[in-house]
């Protein structure tokens, strides 16, 4: 079945129809599928001595961006004994812990189905203004996706590389779905086994469409969500912001939660972003350059904190996580906001 939901949903009066001819067809199931994850010795990237560091097997490390919640101003200087890591509830050491000294890997994930274009001049050219910000050691690698995902460039640190991947991205089907249970799966995938093993790792959605049903013949989203989980990946979202793009994002998104009651699956961008610590950023698209430096200015401002769980068991359960910061470095600060991933995948034997 073709885009008919995203064609459909920009007109207020059919969407009744649209749920109804959609509930068959959404609430497929698709098998979960188990999958193992290693990286390879000869994967790993060279980086300066001074950006390493050794990975016991069971290290956890964890992401944080800490923001003024009056104010929204990213707060740093803070030390290593202002953060407090709960694991199911249970309090965790510190044994790791650093700013903007790891090394980034980042994935820019490109929506090209359905009516809208969310990668148009405007966002082409805050896209290759804000890349222009990371670091010699960061590496970038591009992927589009609509009905299927496609690799337009492996991660490289050549800017001049990525500058022409994001010219050869292909035009936009607008009969073609936003698959993104199969763009995320993919993109998690790709990353533990492309990905610098002792870098930061970051899932950039550029897309106009925050939430869909789950296409068939791939991943589940459930199986996609675990995926993210287990790379370690930290997704954000950046949306063009139009008239249009609201219209069909605010129906999409109750058409899946209505259609979510009668069992359909589904993808949720913000939800992802909710649970590993990241952002979703709108904007109208002659403002983005503003809000993509902005959003990669935040990903090389975040924390980055590492602990041995006190719980050795390995036995590949998901694990709840709570990063805070101390009450002192509270009052200090005035009220702040810790934005890090909720969850891990324990190792398994």
């Amino acid at each position: 079945m073709k885009d008919l939901f995203t064609t459909v949903a920009k007109y207020k009066y059919f969407f009744p129809l649209l749920l109804l001819l959609l509930l068959p067809y959404v609430s497929a199931r698709i098998s979960s599928q188990t999958r193992e994850r290693t990286v390879s010795p000869a994967m790993k990237a060279a980086v300066p001595p001074a950006e390493v560091v050794k990975v016991d097997v069971d290290l956890v490390t964890v992401d944080a961006l800490v923001l003024q919640k009056k104010t929204a101003r990213v707060v740093g200087q803070l030390k290593q004994t202002d953060f407090v890591i709960l694991e199911d509830g249970t309090k965790q050491e510190v044994t790791h812990f650093s700013q903007d000294s790891l090394p980034l890997s980042v994935v820019l994930l490109i929506d090209r189905g359905g009516c809208i274009d969310p990668f148009g001049t405007e966002v082409h050219r805050a896209a290759n203004e804000a890349l222009r910000r990371l670091k010699e050691t960061d590496e970038v690698a591009v992927m589009t996706y609509q009905d299927n995902v496609e690799l337009i460039q492996e991660f490289t640190r050549d800017r001049k590389q990525i500058e022409s991947a994001l010219e050869r991205i292909p035009k936009k089907d607008e009969w073609a779905d936003h698959c993104l249970n199969k763009a995320l799966a993919r993109a998690a995938d790709y990353m533990v086994t492309a990905g610098n093993p002792v870098g930061r790792r970051v899932i950039i959605v550029i897309t106009g469409i925050t939430r869909n049903f789950d296409c068939g013949h791939g991943p589940s989203g459930k199986v996609a969500r675990q995926a993210i989980y287990e790379s370690g990946s930290v997704v954000c979202g950046l949306i063009p912001k139009t008239t249009v793009q609201r219209m069909e994002n605010k129906y999409m998104g109750w058409g899946t939660k209505m259609a979510g009651v009668f069992g359909a699956r589904t993808m949720d961008i913000k939800e992802l972003a909710n649970e590993t610590g990241g952002e979703v950023m709108e904007e109208k698209p002659e403002r983005l350059d503003t809000t993509f430096t902005t959003l990669i200015d935040h990903l090389r401002t975040r924390y980055n904190l590492a602990f041995v769980s006190s719980n050795r068991k390995r036995d590949g359960t998901l694990r709840k996580l709570k990063i805070d910061v101390t009450p002192a470095a509270q009052k200090s600060q005035e009220k702040l906001v810790v934005k890090a991933r909720r969850s891990y995948v324990a190792p398994k034997q």
